[in-house]
């Protein structure tokens, strides 16, 4: 049976991007795994975070003047910073885990960035960069980058090329594609980076019952995603509920045919049925 959590979690993707509640959601994948987190009470604390800011603003604060304050409560005076140590520890993708123990990764530290600036009327949005996750504001003025993982820190254009030429190196197949890889990114899709993060760091640790309550979740909030379908489905296999894995790649080659991997993924149904035959 679903838990609570599940079902407010559900209720709230099913729902419009509009209308979306990213804390209260980001909130629900933590309470999932710690029935007793009180989500007001961290819905709570962000409405806190946002009133320092506010009361550190003068009467008609510009835009750097928010941002000035934004990273001076959040970043000097809380303390919230990247984990530089323990990248892969999963309390940095709870939301409540990261506002307690002030440690993040990028795309929690964004959330947090984001919601409280939103808080005081701030458009801030997220960018998921390759690699790395960071926040854009679109003003008057043009856009401006920031990376709350570096303590809220001006992201330059240059800065940003420089990233991708350490990744890709200097052919990189990005590097004219900068405009587009700084679109802005929708709160489900915020959603499904932090549960796919959760799912990585839990299939690797073969701990496949957490990664199973992950799958299930973000497939909540894309029903129909061919790759996530397949996982879950390998998932299954791996935990001996052969009939559901059966299911799930049956699926999977309705969804994805001519997928690079159809073959191999029909090959290990074919052996499953056989089993269970």
């Amino acid at each position: 049976m679903p838990s609570r959590a599940r079902e407010r979690f559900a209720e709230l993707v099913s729902g419009s991007e509009a209308d979306l509640n990213l804390a209260e959601a980001a909130l629900l994948i933590a309470q999932e795994e710690q029935p007793e987190l009180d989500v007001a009470a961290y819905l709570g604390r962000l409405d806190a975070l946002a009133e320092r800011v506010r009361s550190r603003l003068p009467e008609a604060p510009s835009f750097a003047d928010i941002i000035q304050a934004l990273n001076t409560v959040l970043f000097e005076e809380e303390g919230l910073s990247g984990n530089q140590t323990d990248y892969h520890d999963p309390r940095n993708s709870f939301l409540n885990e990261v506002l307690d123990r002030k440690l993040g990764i990028p795309i929690t530290l964004s959330l947090v960035y984001i919601e409280v600036g939103n808080r005081l009327g701030v458009p801030l949005v997220g960018v998921g960069f390759p690699g790395h996750f960071v926040v854009k504001y679109e003003g008057p003025d043009g856009e401006t980058v920031l990376d709350p993982f570096q303590g809220g820190s001006r992201v330059s254009q240059a800065q940003m090329e420089d990233k991708l030429r350490s990744m890709y190196g200097p052919n990189n197949p990005f590097a004219s594609q900068l405009p587009k890889l700084l679109a802005a990114v929708g709160k489900k899709d915020m959603l499904l980076r932090m549960l796919r993060n959760l799912k990585q760091i839990y299939t690797r640790k073969e701990d496949f019952e957490r990664a199973l309550s992950v799958v299930e979740r973000i497939l909540l909030v894309a029903p129909d995603h061919p790759v996530e379908v397949r996982d879950r489905g390998a998932i299954h296999h791996r935990m001996g509920h052969q009939q559901l894995a059966v299911r799930d790649f049956q699926r999977y080659l309705q969804l994805a045919p001519k997928a690079d991997d159809a073959r191999a993924v029909r090959a290990v149904m074919v052996r499953t049925m056989a089993q269970l035959n």
